[in-house]
């Protein structure tokens, strides 16, 4: 099939745009691998403190057996990461299966956006990422690895697992999912009693039964959100294999697929014939092909702001228009909630990533001569992994979806584009996911009400103070501000304000979610209003305009652009629950549009 257009130009555009840095960094992966294995250059001293402990020292001291790092996210609080706690001995039997060693060579940091949602640990949310870039980094620093599986599946994990993985770009990577958990209360269900519990029609155990029953246990949260994007990214990208990321925790498929994934590990090794270094799976095409499914899939806002810096890692360097060019032309083929009701589990049985890929590979809309774990293109994973008596085998995948009313083809769309704009004009440079926007709603022209955090928003509202249309403007959330922390605990509040008829949107610096909804958001706003971006100088009552059909963000006041800018008051987010520890990170963070990154 012949490349669309629009993927190969913005291909080509990112490939002309990241060749320098793309050049460098290819020579560095180069350099790191032409001496062969790691261990044959450790000293008898290094070797012994490595070996100490492993019931496989003779393997590793004297053969060359391939020797398999993990870097494992694991705890127990992350239910999306608690089934890893069993994943090291599972690994390890089957290393040895595979004539393999095996060693865990270290843990990084996993936090839960949905525990800090609304609270000050969520200031250190977005540098957790750069935070487990770093400790992914030491435990690799070891150099006695000759392929690393990396264990990790929410919001910030896999970003920065996948920084480290293109940083030590020359030891093959293959990354292992956990699954998602069943289907507990229905997603909308669910944001029906957040709604209820906002304008105090329901009590506090309502809500938390209501809680208790969608989140109920091991493995990912079951909505279309930044881990479950994460988990269809890595499938895109190659670095999954295949139909392996929504396949339940606990389940002997589960396992089968962890097992499959060592194997695969071992055959990739620079001691094989496959040698398969991460940083040649992490090319341009692949991060198209990433953007691609995050658009025909109605992804996570916040792999806008994590792309960017997983790229960079690679020496690839994508812009905003990158996305918004690719979300012109792929057509928005899923609906998982909070674009519709279905949820992951609902969305793997109509088909799932096997038959969207299908459906874009057939219309041009992906790039299938790229390098994945799996050892072929990206025509690999049009296939299902069943179980048999030996193990795993691949079976050709959904060709017509299962419910239309969940996954479609693309002769027949939910939308003709990913719903994903970005947004310009006098107020910066942002953008807003539209995919789940109702089209009356895509343009609003209000006053603004201004704010310095999200509780001040939901102040206003008990006090009854939103009541005409109005664009809700929540500044100084950026990363130099306060870490740029989601400003999910704003849904249920403004979405009560659109269903009572008024017209409501958000503006700010900081970030929404991955279950960004029905209220137009437009996100990321850069400048940040912290180092004096245009959102620094509004007032309440201006009057602004959102236009996410043209793409603009404005304020229409003549005199905007002479004002001074407001100064942002820090002392409020310096301190406490760890933040003081991050002050560093605040002062060199990123621009947003570039993936506010610390360590890239």
């Amino acid at each position: 099939m012949t490349l669309h257009a629009t993927l190969d130009r913005v291909t080509d555009r990112i490939r002309e745009r990241s060749h320098k840095a793309r050049s460098a960094y290819l020579a560095k992966i180069a350099r790191a691998a032409q001496d062969g294995p790691a261990r044959a250059h450790l000293s008898c001293g290094n070797q012994a403190h490595a070996y100490a402990a492993m019931a496989d020292k003779a393997d590793l001291a004297n053969s060359r057996k391939p020797n398999i790092g993990i870097v494992t996210a694991y705890n127990d609080m992350l239910s999306a990461h608690q089934p890893y706690e069993r994943y090291p001995d599972i690994i390890r039997r089957a290393g040895r299966a595979a004539g393999a060693t095996v060693q865990v060579a270290g843990g990084v940091p996993a936090m839960c956006d949905g525990v800090t949602q609304g609270r000050p640990g969520m200031e250190l949310s977005l540098f957790s990422r750069d935070v487990i870039a770093l400790a992914a980094g030491v435990a690799l620093s070891h150099d006695c690895f000759d392929a690393a599986l990396y264990l990790g599946v929410c919001d910030k994990i896999v970003p920065g697992l996948i920084i480290a993985a293109g940083t030590f770009g020359h030891i093959p990577a293959v990354f292992v999912p956990a699954g998602p958990m069943p289907s507990g209360l229905p997603n909308d269900e669910k944001a029906k009693v957040r709604q209820q519990f906002a304008t105090g029609e329901v009590g506090r155990e309502a809500l938390m039964a209501a809680e208790m029953a969608s989140y109920h246990s091991a493995g990912t949260c079951t909505f279309y959100g930044t881990a479950n994007t994460n988990q269809m990214l890595m499938e895109f990208m190659g670095l999954h294999l295949p139909g392996s990321s929504f396949v339940n925790p606990g389940t002997p498929l589960r396992e089968a697929l962890t097992v499959a994934a060592v194997q695969r590990a071992a055959q990739l090794t620079n001691l094989g014939n496959e040698y398969l270094p991460a940083g040649e799976v992490l090319d341009e095409r692949a991060f198209v092909n990433g953007i691609v499914g995050l658009m025909a899939t109605g992804g996570s806002t916040n792999l806008v702001l994590h792309l960017p810096a997983m790229a960079r890692a690679s020496g690839v360097i994508l812009d905003i228009e990158d996305f918004n060019d690719l979300s012109e032309a792929v057509p928005l083929l899923a609906r998982v909630y909070p674009n519709g009701l279905a949820d992951v589990n609902h969305f793997h049985a109509a088909g799932g990533l096997g038959f969207v890929i299908r459906q874009l590979l057939e219309a041009g809309l992906l790039h299938a001569d790229v390098k994945t774990v799996n050892g072929t293109g990206l025509d690999g994973y049009i296939v299902e992994p069943k179980l048999d008596g030996s193990g795993i085998r691949w079976e050709e995948g959904a060709r017509e979806s299962l419910n239309d009313r969940i996954v479609r083809p693309i002769s027949a769309p939910f939308a003709r584009t990913g719903g994903l704009k970005q947004l310009s004009g006098n107020l910066g440079r942002g953008v807003i996911k539209i995919s789940a926007v109702a089209p009356e709603r895509r343009i609003i022209e209000a006053r603004a009400r201004v704010f310095e955090d999200q509780e001040s928003v939901k102040t206003a509202f008990k006090a009854g103070e939103f009541t005409q249309d109005t664009v809700v403007v929540v500044r100084f959330q950026g990363p130099r501000a306060n870490g740029m922390p989601e400003l999910h605990s704003l849904t249920p509040t403004l979405a009560v304000l659109q269903d009572r008829g008024l017209k409501v949107a958000l503006v700010t610096d900081g970030r929404m979610s991955g279950a960004s909804g029905k209220v137009p958001a437009a996100i990321h706003v850069a400048p940040e209003a912290a180092g004096g971006g245009p959102l620094a100088r509004l007032r309440d009552g201006d009057l602004v305009r959102l236009d996410a059909v043209a793409g603009t963000l404005d304020c229409l006041e003549a005199d905007f652009d002479a004002r001074e800018a407001a100064i942002h008051d820090a002392s409020h987010s310096s301190e406490g629950l760890g933040r003081e520890l991050f002050a560093a990170f605040r002062a060199v963070a990123g621009p947003a549009d570039q993936g506010a990154g610390v360590v890239v």
